[in-house]
């Protein structure tokens, strides 16, 4: 009975010092939470409930944080890196970047809406504010206020670009762009260029030159096709610190087919418009000394009346091939060097026969008149029959090259 009872009274004391083990570990917060099911009248853990049996997990609520890249007073900011916004906390609710003119730069969210990033390219020696909101997961609202400055470019970008907005043009027409300043990095400008179309359009931009780059299709444009020409270059870098200052939007259609090809050796000209011939018109072309080129051109310029000075292409008074003639009707200008089309009155006995020109194709006036007024400034005249060919850059000689040639001179090929 004695060992017994002594053995009762070793069972208590195990269990009162388990309890007072429990006790401890309950109350004093030790490993900085309570353990769950545990009662206790105050925890000392921060967001832990009082409530007996809830979740005793700190609260993970937290201000917004906000990062605005470049940096709030940066200076020298290169136009071509992009502006982010972000936050390690919550979600931002709005953001609007402009520029000191008030225009606005568009920009998208992640899918978290936790970054802004900026889609169009910056100007060149600009201020830009960054306003707008982010919520943190506390529920409170940050604004959002930065500004920053991008370079001065040493030397400017800017187009100006063939046709002109609105036009409407021949099935032949190229796309000119040309350039203030020369460029150096002819792939960072190509890529802020792109050519929409109503209809699909296989073409290509190629470049002339570092001032000059020109887009055609692979053939002539279809019919009624609308175009838009979109050269984003405001912010690019085009190399030797030249920077696109500016963008542009260049929209214009395409007219009928007028389709002309003149034989010079047969004398004549065929006109087709929309597939089906039109007229075939007696003509004269250059007699010798004043071969007239063959190859593919493209009318440039259309004049109701035009002077016409042998001076301006070498010949000078008192020479017996010089001529000044001031009222030349219904021409049409179809190379750099002074190849017309148009009226010759004074030519009408060769018409058909003989070439006795110095270099334009001449025609009677009725049929000069009928076909300045069938054509569009970028239709095609193919010339054939002659040993003399069109030079590079004479006119727009875009056609003149090979489908595969003009295309590797993209400096995106």
């Amino acid at each position: 009975m004695r060992k017994h009872g002594l053995a009762v009274a070793g069972i208590c004391v195990l269990l009162v010092a388990g309890t007072a083990c429990s006790d401890t570990k309950a109350g004093s917060g030790g490993n900085g939470q309570s353990t769950p099911g545990a009662s206790s009248s105050q925890s000392s853990t921060p967001g832990a409930s009082n409530t007996p049996g809830a979740s005793t997990t700190p609260s993970e609520s937290a201000a917004a944080a906000i990062s605005v890249v470049p940096a709030k007073g940066a200076t020298a900011v290169q136009p071509d890196k992009p502006v982010t916004v972000s936050t390690t906390a919550g979600k931002l609710n709005d953001v609007t970047l402009k520029d000191d003119d008030g225009d606005k730069v568009t920009g998208s969210f992640n899918t978290d809406k936790t970054q802004w990033t900026s889609a169009a390219l910056l100007k060149p020696n600009a201020t830009y504010t960054v306003s707008g909101s982010a919520e943190g997961t506390d529920g409170a609202s940050v604004p959002i206020s930065s500004t920053f400055k991008t370079l001065k470019a040493t030397k400017s970008l800017k187009a100006s670009v063939v046709p002109l907005n609105g036009e409407t043009v021949g099935v032949a027409l190229p796309i000119q762009i040309y350039w203030n300043n020369p460029v150096k990095d002819r792939a960072a400008v190509e890529k802020q260029l792109s050519v929409k179309t109503s209809v699909p359009v296989d073409g290509s931009w190629h470049w002339v030159n570092s001032k000059q780059v020109n887009y055609r299709p692979k053939n002539y444009w279809p019919a009624g096709t609308k175009v838009t020409v979109n050269i984003d270059t405001q912010g690019v870098n085009a190399g030797n610190n030249t920077w696109g200052t500016s963008s542009r939007t260049i929209a214009f259609d395409i007219g009928k087919s007028v389709v002309s090809n003149v034989n010079v050796k047969k004398h004549v000209m065929t006109v087709t418009i929309n597939g089906k011939l039109a007229r075939s018109i007696p003509i004269t072309a250059g007699k010798d000394g004043f071969t007239t080129r063959s190859g593919v051109k493209v009318i440039m310029e259309k004049f109701p009346t035009k002077r016409m000075d042998a001076a301006t292409v070498g010949i000078k008074p008192g020479d017996p091939n010089y001529y000044n003639i001031s009222d030349v009707r219904w021409a049409q200008r179809v190379t750099s060097s002074g190849e017309f089309i148009h009226g010759a009155p004074w030519s009408t006995g060769s018409q058909g026969s003989a070439n006795v020109s110095h270099g334009c194709v001449g025609m009677s006036l009725k049929d000069a008149q009928w076909y300045y007024n069938q054509t569009l400034r970028g239709d095609p005249v193919i010339v054939t029959g002659t040993s003399r060919h069109m030079e590079p850059g004479n006119g727009w000689t875009d056609w003149n090259t090979t489908w595969a040639t003009y295309k590797a001179g993209s400096a995106l090929s």
